[in-house]
């Protein structure tokens, strides 16, 4: 059987830091070389990004950097989507290194299981302590909600992954990912894809190493990004696959409800105080092994997730809901 033609799709944007550790890990997959190609979306860098990209595509001719002037993923992705000759798209990160039997792997396990869409867990590899800290709060349930892919024990038919290795007819069945997706946009394909029908496979055997952000600052942000989009996932398609994506959302709602309800005592012991030590307990419980430091990390790290999360779910909610309004209120009769 022929070996399929796989199309590699990485959009990027001000990623001098990461990109060529990134791409190094690409050029030495396993995978037949001459069954690659490697698209590179940019969306306008400004630091050494795109010269990094030069140098790199200047001896491998695999390596092809398109403009996406929208900036953001989803758009630099269909851009990738519209130029890819490939049988299967695998979508990769540029905060990641891969497994040199990545590519390989993806292959036969889409062949193995039939599934539309492949992927590994989300293996954090932390640089600095902050990092570090950021990996373990990962690991737990408190943060993240428990998703499958988040262990790199788990296997099976799941209703994500992270990343994903798909074959060309998903986006010929489902159409391309949500070009007016800011973030969020790989788990709102996938939920399209779930809803037609098709299926996703978590393998153990797909290594990826992911590399979080480094400070407090640029990971509230990120999640803030994250719980806009589910929010906007869920009002374009009114449901989840499951509660997990909105409960940082109901945990945060329903404690600033008995906050506000609630006198200062009671609040402070129904409501403080079983926060507190639910965090405190995690946080020892996954980063006491990296010494006190680092669990006294995860104990701020932890809640800064699910803050960011919850108020980034709150913030989309509102903003897609008044969205909506406008657009029916314009599309009225008579108006």
């Amino acid at each position: 059987m022929l070996t399929p033609l796989v199309t590699i799709a990485m959009p990027c944007l001000n990623e001098a830091a990461f990109i060529e550790a990134c791409l190094r890990s690409i050029q030495a997959q396993t995978y037949p070389r001459d069954r690659i190609e490697i698209l590179v979306a940019d969306g306008g860098s400004t630091d050494p990004t795109r010269d990094i990209l030069d140098r790199l595509a200047a001896t491998d001719s695999r390596i092809r950097l398109i403009d996406n002037p929208d900036r953001v993923q989803a758009a630099g992705l269909n851009r990738i989507l519209a130029e890819a000759r490939g049988d299967v798209i695998v979508r990769m990160d540029v905060h990641c290194e891969y497994a040199p039997d990545y590519v390989e792997k993806c292959i036969t396990i889409l062949e193995r299981t039939g599934a539309d869409n492949v992927g590994g867990a989300q293996r954090c590899r932390g640089r600095t302590e902050f990092e570090l800290a950021v990996c373990a709060a990962l690991t737990s349930p408190l943060g993240v909600g428990g998703a499958a892919y988040r262990s790199p024990d788990n296997e099976g038919f799941v209703d994500t992954v992270f990343l994903g290795a798909y074959r060309r007819s998903v986006f010929e069945r489902i159409g391309p990912w949500d070009p007016a997706a800011i973030t969020n946009e790989d788990a709102e394909l996938n939920q399209r894809l779930v809803s037609a029908g098709g299926r996703i496979y978590l393998g153990r055997e797909i290594v990826v190493h992911y590399t979080p952000r480094g400070s407090l600052g640029s990971l509230s942000r990120q999640y803030y990004r994250y719980g806009n989009g589910r929010a906007r996932t869920l009002l374009k398609h009114r449901r989840f696959l499951s509660i997990r994506p909105a409960l940082p959302f109901l945990a945060v709602a329903t404690g600033l409800l008995l906050l506000v309800s609630l006198p200062r005592v009671e609040a402070l012991l129904f409501v403080v105080a079983p926060a507190a030590v639910a965090f405190g307990f995690e946080a020892i419980r996954v980063g006491s092994s990296g010494g006190p430091r680092r669990a006294a990390l995860v104990g701020v790290i932890l809640p800064v997730i699910v803050a960011s999360h919850g108020f980034g779910f709150g913030a989309g909610l509102v903003r897609n809901l008044s969205l909506l309004a406008r657009q029916r209120h314009v599309h009225q009769p008579g108006d």
